[in-house]
């Protein structure tokens, strides 16, 4: 397959231009005000058992986040708008590059992850591809405030295939080789999709726009 439009992006096009700087910068301003907001705890020597205890007083308070690994509790609250606004468009930028691509794809949405004992956790967003499993072949995760516990660590008693992680404009990605997680430049699920052109398009300050323009290029590389 010809990927010269995908890989190599004219930057002089309208298709690839870039976010004013006053944008960015605004974006970085409110990404540091969404760390502020947003409140991290951590808790060590916490018993499954009590997890369990904690995880029910929550259950009527969606915008609190609980992950949990090996006796280390984190606790989250509340998921800002810039946290929402990354993960709605990079997923419409998933599903449209998979739509245009004629991949089957499941989206499976956040749900818990649990591997009693051990492990609990909620990823922003999961997908199948091909085909309906019980486990996503990827899972993704918006990362606005870092907490301490290993993120990537949670997933790995379910063996996720693929972790996506956004973290400060970057998408990095990470396969399970081995039985370890190791940082990949792409998926294998999405070979031909370039993670920093992705990111460009998240960059977009208008998120309509940004699909409208990667599906565009999208056809542009494969014409019928």
């Amino acid at each position: 397959m010809d990927t010269h439009m995908l890989a190599k992006p004219n930057t002089n096009s309208h298709l690839y231009a870039k976010p004013k700087p006053s944008t960015l910068a605004s974006e970085e301003i409110e990404e540091d005000i969404e760390e502020i907001k947003a409140r991290v705890i951590t808790l060590g020597n916490i018993s499954w058992e009590r997890f369990k205890t904690i995880d029910d007083g929550f259950d009527e308070i969606r915008s609190i986040r609980l992950t949990y690994l090996d006796g280390v509790l984190e606790i989250m609250a509340p998921v800002g708008s810039k946290h929402e606004d990354v993960k709605r468009t990079l997923c419409y930028l998933l599903e449209a590059y998979m739509r245009e691509k004629g991949l089957r794809f499941y989206g499976r949405g956040s749900f818990t992850l649990e591997k009693e004992g051990i492990s609990s956790s909620e990823p922003d967003e999961s997908y199948c591809i091909g085909s309906y499993k019980e486990i996503p072949d990827f899972v993704i995760e918006i990362i606005i405030t870092s907490g301490t516990l290993n993120k990537i660590g949670v997933y790995k008693p379910h063996k996720v295939p693929e972790v996506w992680f956004w973290k400060k404009n970057k998408i990095s990605l990470f396969q399970l080789q081995a039985g370890e997680y190791q940082e990949v430049s792409r998926s294998q699920f999405l070979p031909d999709l370039e993670l920093t052109l992705l990111q460009r398009y998240i960059d977009y300050p208008d998120q309509y726009e940004a699909v409208h323009a990667f599906q565009k290029a999208i056809r542009a590389d494969n014409p019928s």
